[in-house]
């Protein structure tokens, strides 16, 4: 009895020993966003596309009415606050991409660098 204790005890300790993971290995995306040279052409412009927003939001009927073709439709929709009103989920605007995955908070917070630095068309 006293064996099979010790061996047991032995064991166990060596299933719950030193247990070390990497957090970008377990939960990637989880590092640092950078908000740092946000451009409209190299950064907005290329989540709008890669998310889906264009689909939707070009053409002669844009959807919602709301154009997201070309800079200046772009930049209408963040001064009023819809851009990021939608993509964020805030409060009393339609959650976008409709019927679709949140954007990634990084995207999110690009944009946001992008609108707080005043829209410039770079």
């Amino acid at each position: 009895m006293k064996r099979t204790a010790i061996i047991f005890l032995i064991l166990s300790g060596s299933f719950s020993s030193c247990y070390y993971d990497v957090e970008e290995d377990l939960y990637p995306g989880n590092g640092a966003c950078d908000t740092s040279s946000v451009t409209y052409s190299g950064t907005v412009l290329p989540i709008l596309q890669s998310n889906g927003c264009l689909s939707c939001h070009s053409g002669g009927a844009p959807s919602g009415n709301i154009s997201l073709e070309g800079y200046n439709n772009v930049k209408n929709a963040a001064l009023n606050g819809k851009l990021y009103g939608t993509i964020s989920y805030a409060a009393g605007y339609s959650p976008m991409p409709q019927g679709g995955n949140k954007m990634s908070a990084c995207n999110i917070n690009r944009i946001k660098a992008w609108i707080d630095a005043g829209t410039p068309d770079n």
